[in-house]
C-alpha cells in the first residue's frame, strides 16, 4: 500500500508534468501542505531524478529543449562549483586547454583564476570573462554567431577554428548520458564545437552533475568512453561505472560518499 508521501509525490509529478512549472507555494495550496513539506518531497525527487528543482518551485524534466541558461546557472550551483573546483585542481599552470559551453565549465573556470600562464581555446564568452584576471592567462575565442542568451559561440566557423588546435586537456559539459555510455545535447552547434574537442585534446575532462544521468537529448555527441576522467557530484549508475572501469576512465565523485577516487 502506497504511504502518504509516495502519494503526494506522485501528485506533485503529475502536477508539474501538467503544467512544466509551479511554485514551492502552489504546489503547497495544491496539497494542503505546508511550503517546507513541498520544499522537501521536491529536493528529494529532484535527487531521484523525477523532476528538476528551481529555486522556488519545480519544472518536469525536458527531453525536448534544454532549460533556460538562468534557471541552469542556480541549478545545483554548490554541486557544479565543487566539481569545478575538483576538475581545476587537476590543471596545471602553463597547460594549454579547451572549455566548452555549458554551466558546469564555467565553474571550473572560475576555479582556474589563481593558476598561472594558462593557454585556453574557448567558444563561451563567459567563460573567457572570467579567467580574464588569471595571471599571465592567454585567452583565444572562436569565431562564430554569439548566442546571447547564454554567450555561447556557435556555428561551423567554431567547430573549424577548434580543429585549429591541439591543446593538453580538454574540458566539456554535457546534457545529457544515457544508459549505454552515449553523450547526448540539445543544439548541433555545441555538438561540432565539443566533438572537435573530443578530437583535439590530449586529455578529456567531461563535467556532468548527477541530473545528467536522467535527461535524454536527441543528438549525440560522443561516448563516454572517449574521456580520461568522469567529474560528478554523485556517483554514476552501475551501468555508466562499469563503462568506467571498463575503459579506464578515472571518476571523480564530489559532494557525495565517494571523494575523487578513481573507479
Amino acid at each position: 500500500m502506497a504511504s502518504a508521501v509516495d502519494i503526494r509525490r506522485a501528485r506533485i509529478l503529475e502536477l508539474v508534468n501538467q503544467r512544466g512549472y509551479l511554485s514551492s507555494e502552489e504546489l503547497a495550496r495544491a496539497l494542503n501542505v505546508t511550503v517546507q513539506t513541498v520544499r522537501r518531497d521536491v529536493n528529494c525527487m529532484d535527487a531521484q531524478g523525477f523532476l528538476t528543482r528551481h529555486h522556488g518551485g519545480a519544472s518536469a524534466l525536458s527531453q525536448a529543449e534544454n532549460i533556460d541558461y538562468s534557471d541552469r546557472q542556480i541549478l545545483h550551483l554548490r554541486e557544479k562549483e565543487a566539481i569545478g573546483r575538483e576538475a581545476a585542481q587537476a590543471i596545471p599552470d602553463g597547460a594549454s586547454l579547451f572549455i566548452n559551453i555549458g554551466t558546469t565549465t564555467e565553474a571550473f573556470a572560475r576555479s582556474l583564476r589563481s593558476h598561472r600562464a594558462l593557454r585556453v581555446i574557448t567558444n563561451n564568452i563567459h567563460v573567457a570573462s572570467l579567467l580574464a584576471p588569471a595571471p599571465d592567462c592567454s585567452l583565444i575565442i572562436t569565431g562564430g554567431s554569439v548566442r546571447l542568451r547564454d554567450g555561447g559561440i556557435v556555428g561551423p566557423a567554431a567547430a573549424a577554428m577548434i580543429e585549429q588546435y591541439r591543446a593538453d586537456f580538454g574540458v566539456i559539459g554535457i546534457s545529457g548520458i544515457d544508459e549505454d555510455g552515449t553523450l547526448l545535447d540539445f543544439d548541433a552547434d555545441e555538438i561540432n564545437a565539443a566533438q572537435a574537442i573530443l578530437r583535439n585534446a590530449r586529455t578529456v575532462f567531461l563535467l556532468a552533475d548527477h541530473t545528467k544521468f536522467h535527461r535524454r537529448p536527441m543528438a549525440r555527441v560522443g561516448h563516454i568512453s572517449q574521456v580520461s576522467a568522469f567529474y560528478t557530484d554523485q556517483p554514476p549508475p552501475a551501468g555508466i561505472r562499469a563503462i568506467l572501469q571498463e575503459n579506464a576512465v578515472r571518476l571523480h565523485v564530489v559532494c557525495g560518499d565517494i571523494t575523487g577516487q578513481p573507479a
